[in-house]
């Protein structure tokens, strides 16, 4: 669905409110040209509770985080950006969406070194369901090894969510999608499994629960962390810092994916061979089952990771 079918029509920008369509930047801003700016992808769920932003204070953190390898200093308080975000989605009168902020440098210069640039910030809003589809999370996705392998931390930050370095992610999909699959998983250097293009992944195996480690060049996904706290809380146990080789994908008894727009979406095939039975493993239900028991708030568990308008 594109924007101009969607029931949105304005942008926060550098500290306005603006028309949707007068969202705009200069065509020799940095970020533009060498990828220097960093975002986050967040959701408000229409609650129980009402309309809830989930785990905002860890994504702003992130986001403010993500900047500090790059110099980007955002010129807006925590505070501001929160109400901000607030009153756009009150604005467009939605109940749940999806929450894009992006900070990157601007246009005064186009020199590599982007210290006289100045830091631009925006945040849209817009509906959006489930990101691989809805039928996704009950069927699963057929995905595929892409050949483009994942950066190393010691090549580019994989702590911080940079914009540049999606034309990573970018590739990965487009090589699958062109090839017939949904989506995409990435290996990293070492040639052991990394992440989905925007993704985090989990393997079952023996009722068991691994998720590659920070040290295989991902970036620590939020929702992935719920999902870790979750599972241990239901009782299992979780690898939170494994080391998953790609044929140990194939003999899996059940893959899922996690992220922010993913949600929690199983993995049904890895190459053509199918994962477990083909379909969402029982494990992978009981955690999705319960990841949006938690997000719809129909249980008081996990309050501290709601933001209500």
């Amino acid at each position: 669905m594109g924007f101009d079918e969607m029931d949105v029509d304005t942008i926060w920008q550098d500290g306005e409110f603006v028309d949707w369509e007068d969202a705009q930047v200069h065509v020799l801003t940095h970020g533009l040209h060498y990828g220097t700016g960093v975002f986050e992808g967040v959701r408000c769920y229409d609650t129980e509770n009402g309309p809830a932003i989930f785990r905002w204070e860890d994504h702003l953190e992130r986001f403010y985080q993500s900047g500090k390898p790059y110099d980007i200093d955002i010129p807006f308080s925590r505070e501001e950006l929160t109400e901000a975000t607030k009153e756009l989605i009150r604005r467009q009168d939605l109940e749940s969406c999806y929450i894009r902020p992006v900070a990157f440098y601007g246009y005064e210069e186009l020199g590599l070194n982007p210290s006289n640039c100045p830091v631009e910030v925006a945040i849209a809003v817009w509906p959006w369901g489930a990101y691989l589809g809805e039928e996704a999370l009950e069927e699963g996705v057929d995905v595929s090894i892409s050949s483009w392998r994942k950066y190393g931390s010691d090549q580019i930050p994989t702590n911080a969510k940079t914009t540049g370095p999606y034309v990573n992610s970018v590739l990965a999909n487009l090589e699958a999608t062109g090839n017939g699959y949904t989506e995409a998983i990435v290996l990293n250097g070492e040639g052991n499994v990394a992440e989905g293009p925007g993704e985090n992944i989990f393997l079952v195996r023996d009722g068991e629960i691994y998720t590659t480690g920070l040290a295989e060049s991902i970036l620590d996904g939020i929702t992935r962390q719920s999902i870790i706290t979750i599972a241990e809380d239901l009782g299992y146990t979780v690898h939170d810092d494994a080391t998953i080789s790609r044929g140990e994908l194939y003999t899996a008894d059940e893959l899922f994916f996690t992220g922010t727009a993913a949600e929690v979406t199983p993995i049904r095939s890895v190459d053509d061979n199918e994962i477990g039975a083909g379909t969402k493993g029982p494990v992978t239900d009981e955690l999705q089952t319960k990841f949006f028991e938690v997000i719809e708030r129909r249980t008081d568990e996990y309050e501290a990771w709601f933001h209500y308008l």
